[in-house]
């Protein structure tokens, strides 16, 4: 017996030293239990189980971004991004031993050609590159990394750069974690740099896209403006022009050897998985990485205070705006809860100041304003776009006037306690997808700030008081220290276009795989058994009234609720739909002011949309459950008893001649109208498209008329979220109007054209 119980003594001990061999953090009250480890090499590791699909969403992020590189090899992050794509000394190759004296020289001969002046050396040097190059591709095999995805079932393969950080994405099927690991780590341990004057091309293609994207352009205008000492202003993401025509693989590989070491990087993780199997595999394969001796620390001069408002232009061929910004302090301070809270009073969609003031009463063509928040500093903007007639300097000055009235105090102070309602449903939102619940482990850890600041927030900011909010403002947004940047149309003279080399095309070697390749798709797993869904038990039908048939699903993971009315009518039946809907937003009710419309359904933390596209409308109602009743009663009431005003319809034309003026001047814009016309043809968009003049014409008894129509025909009720049936037939009984006609009205379908021979479309 005592040698029994000494067995049973040691057992026990063996199993608790077998599961506290992984020691994790947790933190009080976290919805989702997430599992923070951190190995003994310093990798992090965040993990959350969502069982929902046999799918596990993967960021591996590495705290080094654009703000890193050096000054002499700008856009570096960025592109050694691209070169984690092409393989290491055991996959992307068919023979590395071969292969790595080419790529030797071809390094040695980048030093040399960085660091030549005379064009006629250089053009010499490029031509010895571009020769071994096209030797080393004949035994390199591009593409494997996304071949070994796609043998794994992986999806969303990508990645991203940022001035903080580059993440690096996959989607995979919960039975192939240990092959994800095997490949990320390989390739994250041991990247070869191959195909580097070819990916370089792209870059270069990159970069020229960038100098005519508008936006663009503009948010590097404000970060220079604002951040003069720090990266953030003094560098881009994509890097300078003179930095790209010179690039460096021994820059590269440094480069690599001194960020992306374990302890500088993440592995963040949600979806079906067993958490002690996926440290265990995570450790075997990522826990033998070396890590850095000391990652250096990001240096710069503080930046001083703004006295005087820093101006900027910019010159495109988009339409006309301004954009305003203050700087505020990084993620991990006291600002950050702050900002995003003032960032919400200023504009919400629905009820801030801008959204009344401006949006809502037509000043402006559009404002919006929010929060940006990085690891270092931050900063809050506010944007506008004039009417017809109206200056720059006028929108800038009704923005600043909004901006003044919160340093004044001159709001309500239930739209911090509404702000608060919807971080809280947006968070909720967030938390249902593998995806959000990772962007927040990438947030914290690139940021810098403890999971259980992400956790608590929401508690954080309510307890924020009007007193303290218009205190930061004072401090923070002060009436001349800001920067601003004037988006004029215009050529931009600053715009010159990197001249790619001639580069003779490689070898592809497309039916060439390596031995890497070829074991993976060897391996053997575990099939997952699939479920089919059976949609008379997941869901429910019923038919609610004659022509309203409901389509029901409950939701008892959280307190959201989604009601959306679809009806089998469009754009292509009724043009006007799309005018009217717009109209409707602008307009009061006998009982309720369209301001206090939008005000009261963000006090409640509810949302609706109204959409039609080229068969079918959407209404959707969404929130918090608990305020369904109320919202659907707003919405409604709306929709029955809108007011018409003929001087908000007659602005309302205005903004619609001046947003065809302006997209006619927008990149996307002309390809979006390019596509509609190649896709269906000018009888189709003739007939959906209203004339000017026919614009012009337009009545409120046509719009609301129209919309009126609509909602009196039959419709599909699809819902989900924690009502029962009979909770939702209830509200329906009590907000919704039964449809008074069962039939839609006839049009003809959207057909595509068909593409009997080869076309080339051109909008200039």
């Amino acid at each position: 017996m005592k040698y029994l119980r000494f067995l049973i003594v040691a057992l026990l001990a063996f199993c608790c030293a077998a599961c506290q061999k992984y020691r994790y953090e947790t933190v009080e009250g976290d919805p989702l239990a997430t599992r923070i480890y951190t190995l003994d090499n310093g990798l992090k590791v965040y993990m959350s189980v969502n069982t929902e699909t046999p799918r596990i969403q993967t960021y591996i992020a590495v705290k080094v971004g654009g703000k890193n590189d050096p000054p002499e090899t700008t856009g570096l992050a960025h592109y050694f991004e691209h070169l984690m794509f092409k393989g290491t000394s055991q996959f992307g190759t068919t023979d590395y031993e071969a292969e790595k004296p080419l790529l030797d020289e071809i390094e040695m001969l980048f030093e040399v050609y960085r660091r030549i002046p005379e064009e006629a050396a250089r053009r010499a040097i490029y031509r010895r590159i571009d020769s071994l190059s096209y030797e080393a591709s004949k035994l390199s095999i591009p593409n494997e990394y996304d071949k070994l995805m796609s043998i794994i079932g992986a999806d969303g393969t990508n990645a991203y750069t940022t001035k903080d950080m580059t993440v690096y994405i996959e989607d995979i099927p919960s039975n192939r974690i240990e092959q994800w690991a095997r490949i990320e780590a390989d390739r994250f341990r041991d990247p070869v740099i191959r195909g580097f004057h070819t990916e370089l091309e792209t870059i270069y293609e990159e970069k020229n896209m960038s100098l005519t994207n508008d936006n663009r352009k503009i948010m590097e205008a404000v970060d220079a403006a604002l951040f003069p000492n720090h990266p953030y202003g003094r560098q881009t993401v994509l890097g300078s022009q003179e930095s790209l025509r010179n690039p460096s693989i021994t820059n590269v590989k440094n480069y690599h050897a001194t960020y992306y070491v374990p302890n500088n990087m993440a592995v963040c993780l949600s979806g079906d998985f067993d958490p002690d199997r996926m440290i265990e595999v995570i450790d075997r394969y990522f826990g033998d990485m070396e890590p850095g001796a000391e990652v250096p620390e990001l240096c710069f001069e503080p930046e001083a205070p703004i006295t005087e408002p820093v101006v900027r232009r910019v010159y495109g061929t988009d339409a006309e705006s301004v954009v305003l910004a203050w700087r505020t302090g990084g993620a991990a301070t006291p600002d950050a809860d702050m900002a995003e809270l003032v960032g919400s009073i200023l504009y919400n969609g629905k009820a801030g100041l801008l959204d009344l003031a401006l949006n809502q009463k037509q000043q402006v063509l559009k404002s919006d304003a929010g929060a940006y928040v990085r690891a270092d500093y931050g900063m809050i903007s506010v944007e506008g776009r004039p009417k017809a007639g109206q200056s720059l300097e006028q929108v800038r000055d009704l923005l600043l006037a909004q901006v003044a009235r919160l340093r004044e105090g001159d709001f309500d102070e239930r739209l911090i306690l509404a702000a608060v309602n919807n971080h809280k449903a947006e968070l909720m939102q967030t938390l249902r997808t593998n995806e959000g619940r990772a962007d927040l482990y990438i947030e914290s850890f690139i940021n810098g700030t403890p999971w259980a600041e992400t956790v608590h927030r929401t508690e954080r900011m309510a307890r924020v008081t009007k007193e303290q909010v218009v205190a930061w403002a004072r401090e923070n947004l002060g009436a001349d220290s800001y920067a601003i940047v004037f988006k004029r149309q215009g050529p931009d003279p600053t715009v010159r276009k990197i001249r790619k080399p001639r580069i003779t095309p490689i070898v592809m070697n497309r039916d060439t795989a390596s031995r890497y390749v070829r074991e993976v798709q060897a391996a053997q797993v575990d099939p997952i058994e699939p479920h089919f869904v059976n949609y008379n038990r997941e869901m429910s039908t019923f038919r609610w009234e004659p022509g309203a048939e409901v389509l029901y699903k409950h939701n008892d993971g959280e307190g959201l609720f989604t009601l959306t009315y679809v009806f089998e009518t469009g754009f292509s039946h009724d043009p006007l739909l799309s005018p009217a809907m717009s109209y409707l937003r602008y307009l009061s009710t006998p009982d309720m002011s369209a301001e206090r419309i939008n005000a009261e359904l963000y006090d409640i933390a509810c949302n609706f949309s109204l959409r039609t596209m080229g068969e079918r409308s959407y209404v959707t109602i969404s929130g918090l459950g608990e305020n369904m009743g109320r919202a659907m009663e707003i919405v409604e009431d709306l929709i029955a008893r809108a007011q018409p005003d003929e001087a908000i319809l007659a602005t309302l034309k205005e903004n619609l001649f001046k947003s065809r003026a302006d997209a006619k001047m927008s990149q996307s814009g002309n390809y979006t109208a390019l596509q509609r016309l190649m896709f269906y043809g000018p009888d189709f968009v003739r007939a959906t498209t209203l004339t000017d003049d026919r614009l012009l014409e337009l009545t409120s008894e046509e719009l609301l008329g129209s919309v009126r129509t609509l909602f009196a025909g039959p419709h599909r009720i699809l819902y989900f979220g924690p009502a029962s049936q009979q909770e939702l037939r209830s509200e329906l009984s009590a907000h919704h109007p039964a449809p008074t006609r069962t039939e839609a009205p006839d049009a003809p379908h959207m057909q595509q054209l068909l593409t009997p021979e080869n076309k080339v479309y051109v909008a200039h």
